[in-house]
This record gives C-alpha cells, sequence and structure tokens, in this order.
C-alpha cells in the first residue's frame, strides 16, 4: 500500500513550512507527498462563503485561498524537492488554471478532491494528460461516481477511486471501511482511503484489508493553525503509521503453515511438551496404564499426547519411580 502525506493547507501559506513538510513525511518514510494547489481568482470569488470561519487574519474565503497560492516558480521548487527525497509529488487542483500549471510539472498522477468529481471541465483537460487519476468520492453517491469513472475507464486512464468521508475528523463509525471491497468489485480498479479521522488506526486497517493507496492528513505540530489539524497525523504518528503499515505486509505476505512440523516447531514441542513418567518402580511384565504414569515437562520423551497408544502394552524393561519412558522399555505396538 503506498502511504501519501497529505500537506493541504497545514504549510499556511508559507513556502518554508512547505519545504519543511516534504522533509518530514519522507524522513517518516511515507511514499508520497500531495498539495492542492489553489488560484483564487481561478476557483472563488466574492460570494464563496466560510465552511468554518477558523482565519483571524483572512477577511474572506477569497483572502484565505489568495494567501495559499504560490508561484509556478514555487511549484516547481516543491516538485523538485520531492523528487530530490523519493517522494512521489502530487497536488490536487482545483481549477483549470490549476490543471495547466499541474501539466508544466510533468506529475505522474493526478488526484481529483471529492468536491471536484463532478466537474467535467478538471476531468476532461485532466485525461487528456493521459495520466492515472486518484479520485476522492467523499461527497459522492454511487449515482455520482459511476458516469465518472464510466468516463475515465472509457478513457482508458488507470483509476484508482478512495473511499472518503468529508467529515473532519471523521469518527470511526463514519469511516467506511467496507465500501474499499465495494469499489474494489464495482469497478474493478485499485482502492484507495482518503483518511480524516487523525489517527493511524483506519490507516491500518486499510493495510489490511489490502487498499492499493492510503492518503492522511499531517501537521507539522497538533497546535499549528489551520483547517484539518484535527484530523491530521503529526510526524510521529505518520512514522508509526507507516512502520505498523509493513508490518503488517510482512506478516499478509508470509503466511502461517499448519500442514507439516518444521524445525522450530518440533524444538518448541521438546521445550514445552511433556513426556510419560513412570509414577512409580515398574517391574517387566507390568501393563502401562493411567494409574502407573505422571506427566513431566520437558517433551523430549515419549510424548504424552501417545500415551493411548501405549496403553495396555507391558514393560520389557524395569524403571524407577520418575524415570522418563522411552520406547524400548515397552512392548511394541501391536
Amino acid at each position: 500500500m503506498k502511504i501519501i502525506g497529505e500537506v493541504a493547507q497545514a504549510h499556511d501559506g508559507s513556502l518554508g513550512t512547505a519545504y519543511a513538510l516534504i522533509d518530514a513525511i519522507a524522513e517518516a518514510g511515507a511514499d508520497a507527498v500531495k498539495f492542492q494547489t489553489h488560484i483564487a481568482s481561478a476557483e472563488s470569488s466574492a460570494e464563496e462563503t466560510w465552511r468554518v470561519k477558523f482565519s483571524r487574519q483572512d477577511t474572506t474565503r477569497y483572502d484565505y485561498w489568495k494567501r495559499m497560492e504560490f508561484t509556478p516558480e514555487q511549484w516547481k521548487g516543491l516538485k523538485e524537492h520531492a523528487d530530490e527525497r523519493g517522494l512521489l509529488f502530487l497536488s490536487s487542483p482545483f481549477s483549470i488554471e490549476a490543471v495547466e500549471l499541474l501539466k508544466t510539472l510533468d506529475i505522474s498522477s493526478w488526484k481529483i478532491p471529492s468536491g471536484e468529481v463532478n466537474n467535467p471541465f478538471i476531468l476532461d483537460a485532466i485525461l487528456e494528460t493521459r495520466r492515472p487519476v486518484l479520485l476522492s468520492s467523499g461527497m459522492s453517491t454511487w449515482a455520482d461516481l459511476d458516469p465518472v469513472v464510466a468516463r475515465i475507464q472509457k478513457a482508458g486512464v488507470e483509476l484508482s477511486v478512495f473511499q472518503c468521508t468529508t467529515r473532519y475528523p471523521t469518527p470511526p463509525e463514519e469511516l467506511g471501511l467496507n465500501l474499499l471491497s465495494e469499489i474494489r468489485d464495482r469497478y474493478q480498479c485499485q482502492v484507495g482511503l482518503s483518511d480524516h479521522s487523525g489517527a493511524i488506526y483506519a490507516g491500518l486497517a486499510a493495510s489490511v484489508l489490502e487498499a492499493d493507496w492510503l492518503e492522511v492528513h499531517v501537521t507539522l505540530s497538533p497546535r499549528a493553525f489551520g483547517p484539518d489539524v484535527t484530523s491530521s497525523l503529526t510526524i510521529g504518528d505518520l512514522a508509526r503509521l507507516v512502520e505498523g503499515t509493513r508490518w503488517l505486509e510482512c506478516a499478509a505476505k508470509n503466511p502461517g503453515d499448519k500442514t507439516t512440523v518444521d524445525t522450530d516447531r518440533e524444538r518448541m514441542r521438546s521445550v514445552f511438551g511433556q513426556s510419560l513418567v513412570a509414577a512409580r518402580d515398574l517391574a517387566v511384565g507390568e501393563e502401562l496404564s493411567r494409574e502407573v504414569v505422571v506427566c513431566r515437562k520437558p517433551g523430549t520423551g515419549i510424548p504424552v499426547s501417545h500415551f493411548e497408544r501405549y496403553l495396555g502394552c507391558k514393560m520389557v524393561r524395569a524403571v524407577s519411580a520418575g524415570q522418563f519412558l522411552e520406547e524400548a522399555d515397552l512392548a511394541s505396538v501391536t
């Protein structure tokens, strides 16, 4: 599973912070970094209202998007830095102009955000590039998704559909983890989880459910400013998520085998198993019964599990109380 560290607005308009987030995401072991490319004049207007009024320095939502902008040259630098750090660079475009800007960066894949799923202008501009599409479904029903997925697949473009819940932070009962398999079966494509829970648990579950992608918001500090902080992982959380995911993937790639007794299992049996031991002195000719044996560790003698096959057999050698029985002490099993 490829893990994407989603920066979104966590940089708060600071280019330096954006670079620091790339570094931190790379050091945490993630596979990709994702931004959002906002061009205020191309996507917003004076009519756009705040979903939640969180900013004390931006009078309008338009002002906020304006402050989140980077120049084309700055975007180029961020892409190059992600490349240098071994990260796949992604950014969600929120306008045709943003698509055109990102085209100049030669990005390898497109991430379509939940709010733009039904925007044919952006979708068609993206499909013209023939690059793979990662499609978020947070605001969509099947009825919304079906024609969009059909449009992408008809164009012959590689597709991944992400289960996403547009609630920040997302409570566990609204994650919709069951939809990962439903998406895969419905569209016969790769699946991902765009997680806004602010915890590592959903991502670990997505790994167990064999998702192909996981996207999580990240923040340098839980006390940072911004609309997504409560639904974000700290860099330390991201590192633990990556570690846990790789641990689970290793386990999944190495299935257990109960059909054979391997060397290690045999050794453990001898350490933890119990053997048949004489409960008292036993003379030649005595029959083996429950009354004349006890069980003791280690399991290096006749295994206690073999008792019934020797039940009723006669002693051919005398043994003392407390002595571990051996096959040679008993008549052959008939």
